[in-house]
């Protein structure tokens, strides 16, 4: 069986793309901080809660049981007191339970190697805002330096726990895996990825680095993404084995043509005479102003009414669609589903999760499992599903990824 850790957890597409794959695993921990990361994932791998074991609990005591961990409501900043005070006590029991379930542990910067089973594969999808391409408009300029003291710098939070794990004399994980946005390869973030390649080196990993399209792997969004693959080798010959392994499977020499990458009819929900389908589309259905004409102007169609498009696949998914770049647009031409908007709708949540590679099973009892928790909010707003998706990984190409681990798990014993 092999034991996957999975920092920086998400949405968990690392244990999905395993499961999807009928691997023999076992998520031993996850660590993430934000708490609607924390709860979707719990909901996708555990199934529906049971919150009696939290019958006893008055507001005030879980106040103080949540209180204990450093969790973030948007990815990006503490929860404050007052927002978790502001917290229904449905709210407060799902996600205690969700931390639980999941095995989290929360905050990375608090996270030691002794508090870490034993793993086979640790990943690690360290925040992306600090290097991706629009940092420099919301002034995220220090990248992945050491002492930038932003996000993307719990980078270096992985080298410290490793570096503990040397000094216990404890077992590292075998496989580490590495996602991130391409920028990571920029002539700003160059150096600093070296220095964290030459640190895994000395450690005893062998690197692979590649730059990946989801199109090449079947699903029609063109997202490219940089992941490492770095396994451990207990001698040279191992390590010459592994590199050359690596090097004969070279991802990067994937190519589908297009006519091979799946019709993006597939991932669109254009059946509006399902009820769901179309209630989602209508609430994706934005006002009709003078951003939105020129979001409209400048959008990829996707698909004319109920009919998609052919030859054309989505932009990235990002964490929002009600923006110019977005993902791609449904053109409304026969069809009027509101009064505030004839032209157009944006990628409903459902669609970011199946261009995500997530089954459409999983969104289902994510939905059902998405309660009122305080008057007209859910536990997961529309725009939070969204970012969610745009904040994952694609499942088919960590499959391929995970592939290779499986392979040379077995071959080098």
């Amino acid at each position: 069986m092999l034991k996957l850790i999975e920092t920086f957890s998400g949405i968990g597409a690392q244990a999905q793309a395993l499961k999807n794959l009928n691997v023999d695993y076992k998520t031993v921990t996850t660590v993430d901080w934000e708490i609607g990361a924390i709860y979707a994932y719990d909901i996708i791998h555990n199934g529906k809660q049971d919150l009696t074991e939290y019958r006893h609990h008055n507001k005030e005591s879980l106040i103080e049981s949540v209180g204990r961990f450093n969790l973030s409501g948007d990815g990006k900043k503490a929860l404050s007191d007052k927002a978790l005070q502001a917290m229904s006590t449905i709210q407060l029991k799902k996600i205690l339970a969700a931390i639980n379930r999941t095995k989290n542990l929360v905050d990375i910067t608090q996270v030691h190697a002794n508090d870490l089973p034993e793993g086979d594969i640790l990943t690690y999808s360290f925040p992306c805002q600090d290097l991706s391409a629009g940092r420099y408009w919301h002034h995220y300029t220090g990248g992945i330096d050491r002492d930038a003291n932003n996000r993307s710098t719990l980078l270096w939070q992985i080298e410290r726990i490793l570096k503990e794990y040397q000094m216990l004399a404890k077992p590292m994980p075998r496989f580490l895996l590495m996602e991130n946005v391409s920028d990571i390869l920029s002539s700003k973030n160059i150096d600093n990825f070296r220095e964290w390649q030459r640190f895994l080196e000395k450690m005893g990993y062998v690197n692979k680095v590649s730059t990946l399209d989801a199109r090449n792997f079947g699903i029609p969004q063109s997202r490219v993404r940089t992941y490492m693959l770095s396994v451990r080798a207990d001698s040279d010959a191992q390590a010459d084995y592994i590199d050359r392994y690596l090097m004969d499977n070279d991802l990067e020499m994937i190519a589908l043509p297009d006519e091979k990458i799946r019709n993006i009819g597939e991932f669109l929900r254009l059946d509006y005479s399902n009820p769901v389908y179309r209630q989602e589309a209508t609430d994706s259905t934005p006002n009709y102003t003078d951003s939105r004409q020129r979001i409209f102007e400048n959008s990829r169609i996707l698909a004319i009414d109920d009919k998609p498009q052919k030859n054309v696949f989505a932009r990235t998914v990002t964490t929002k669609q009600d923006r110019d770049p977005n993902s791609g647009i449904v053109e409304y031409r026969n069809i009027k589903f509101t009064p505030w908007n004839k032209h157009y709708r944006n990628l409903t949540p459902r669609e970011c999760f199946l261009l995500m590679g997530f089954d459409e099973k999983d969104f289902d009892n994510l939905e059902a499992q998405n309660d009122v928790v305080r008057k007209g909010q859910k536990m997961l707003p529309q725009s939070k599903l969204i970012k969610l998706a745009g904040n994952s990984i694609v499942v088919p190409v960590l499959e391929e990824i995970f592939k290779q681990v499986v392979e040379l798990n077995q071959q080098l014993g």
